[in-house]
């Protein structure tokens, strides 16, 4: 799979009075074509900012995103076929050629009803993104509009209807026709399926993953629900406090964690055999305020494991296997539970504590 997003140094920062705090800090990584890349953590560190910054729904505070279009692309530069000259700063695009690669990257929102306007048409809605970039003629627009709607599973007969006539989960498949309207080839679906009840909540992630066998899309899907992100994704990168603090191929991350909090996050995965017990890890504290967050490893004064290394000294994400990345000083040496890992019994759990060590540096 050739590289779609390479997001380099990517900084957003707010402020609070005089003190300003990084929401998200020094992030990078990489988007293949046609793979879901997705994006987990506690709520607050950072998920949807991270997604919002990349489609510039908010202005980074510094960073880079650079965004290759394929050679056959809409937006590519097709009289050269390297992909070095078609990489694109899409954070630095403005005018025109914003509008030329705004139709490739595209936003799914979290809330299906906040994020329609109830003052226009369904068709107006989906229709939008087409008048605003490409600007086709009114008959291109209606072909295009319907095409998508039966795409997503709307009936295109409802389409002169307001957002209010719909159930949550058409709501949503409106917000989906609406990202794929002028094409996309990447999109970030923020939290794109926990508003909606269970049922619905599996037929659209079946709809997203046919779209994408369908159109080569590529997702950036920000989630909590590790058990979404287990069926959806190809590869996985754990976020805490703004930082990127590992990321894998998807079964490698469940099954062989290298990072302590990506330990604490697969624990607390439900179990559905009852005969199956696993351990549930309980991190110490509370998660540090984005205000005053400590020095070195972020989660140094919540881990079983830190020692004084971590708690002065930042880690670097650095390769452990094979395309598995972490940012821990013993992501080599730590031996930790992945999502497969049974639970001792309950006598043995005391001495389970015991055999946790912390390691020395």
């Amino acid at each position: 799979m050739t590289e779609l997003l390479r997001i380099e140094n990517l900084t957003k920062e707010f402020r609070v009075g005089a003190t300003a705090f990084p929401a998200v800090d020094d992030v990078s990584f990489a988007l293949r074509s046609g793979e879901t890349l997705s994006v987990v953590g506690e709520s607050g560190c950072g998920k949807s900012t991270l997604g919002r910054v990349i489609v510039r729904g908010i202005e980074a505070s510094s960073g880079t995103v650079v965004y290759t279009p394929p050679a056959d692309g809409a937006g590519a530069d097709t009289d050269d076929a390297s992909a070095a000259s078609r990489e694109v700063d899409f954070l630095s695009l403005r005018g025109r050629r914003l509008k030329r690669f705004r139709q490739d990257i595209q936003m799914i929102f979290q809330d299906p009803l906040s994020s329609l306007d109830p003052r226009m048409t369904v068709f107006d809605i989906i229709a939008e993104p087409l008048r605003a970039t490409a600007r086709p003629p009114a008959p291109v627009v209606r072909e295009r509009v319907w095409d998508i709607a039966k795409k997503v599973g709307l009936d295109p007969s409802h389409l002169r209807r307001y957002p209010h006539s719909f159930s949550g989960g058409q709501r949503q498949r409106i917000g989906i026709a609406r990202a794929l309207v002028t094409g996309p080839k990447v999109i970030v679906a923020d939290e794109a399926v926990s508003a909606l009840d269970v049922s619905i909540r599996a037929q659209i992630i079946n709809l997203l993953k046919d779209l994408q066998r369908e159109l080569g899309i590529a997702y950036l899907f920000i989630a909590h629900d590790l058990s979404i992100v287990e069926y959806i994704s190809d590869r996985v990168a754990v976020m805490y406090l703004g930082r990127i603090v590992e990321i894998a191929a998807t079964d490698q991350l469940f099954s062989t964690p290298h990072h302590p909090y990506t330990e604490v996050l697969l624990s607390a995965v439900p179990q559905p055999d009852p005969e199956v017990r696993r351990e549930r890890i309980v991190p110490k504290g509370e998660v540090p305020s984005p205000t005053d967050r400590p020095p070195g490893c972020l989660f140094s004064t919540r881990c079983h494991y830190a020692s004084e290394l971590c708690r002065t000294t930042v880690p670097p994400l650095v390769e452990v296997e094979d395309g598995h990345f972490s940012a821990c000083h013993f992501a080599k040496e730590l031996a930790l539970r992945g999502l497969s890992a049974v639970a001792p019994d309950t006598a043995d759990t005391a001495e389970a504590e015991e055999d946790r060590s912390v390691p020395t540096g």
